[in-house]
């Protein structure tokens, strides 16, 4: 039970990042200068690096070792959801943040990055409470 209650934690941690990036940082980058974006911008990013990757490498990396431990539909929903967020991500975000960094930014851009992140911050917050559901629904037994 160790490994469901640290990966619980590592949902959360998840779960409480993706919902202050949404409500409160992306949308405040619509209330800086283009200048002072991109400033602040570089400087969020680099921070901010520290605390996501090591959050977002051990969820995959614990969700590739409940497969190989027992695969089953949680297990491997968890693992494609999980894989999906890191493309979407990976193949979405990064070309956005990479645009913002390098000064290519318009309204358009920043309302495209809160309206996109939506769809992350919807499936974090499934994984913690699918993840949550099935280890409170084994505790009890």
């Amino acid at each position: 039970m160790a490994i469901a209650i640290i990966g619980l934690l590592i949902d959360f941690g998840l779960v409480v990042l993706i919902w202050m990036i949404q409500c409160v940082v992306y949308p405040s980058f619509g209330y800086y200068t283009q200048e002072n974006l991109i400033v602040w911008h570089k400087k969020y990013t680099a921070r901010f690096s520290f605390i996501v990757v090591p959050l977002l490498v051990s969820q995959l990396s614990l969700s590739i070792y409940e497969v190989a431990l027992g695969t089953n539909f949680f297990t491997v929903l968890r693992l494609m959801l999980i894989v999906a967020v890191w493309c979407s991500t990976f193949f979405q975000f990064v070309p956005m943040h990479i645009k913002i960094s390098i000064g290519i930014v318009n309204d358009q851009l920043l309302d495209s990055l809160v309206h996109k992140n939506w769809i992350r911050t919807f499936v974090w917050t499934f994984l913690f409470l699918h993840h949550l559901y099935f280890y409170l629904s084994f505790e009890v037994r």
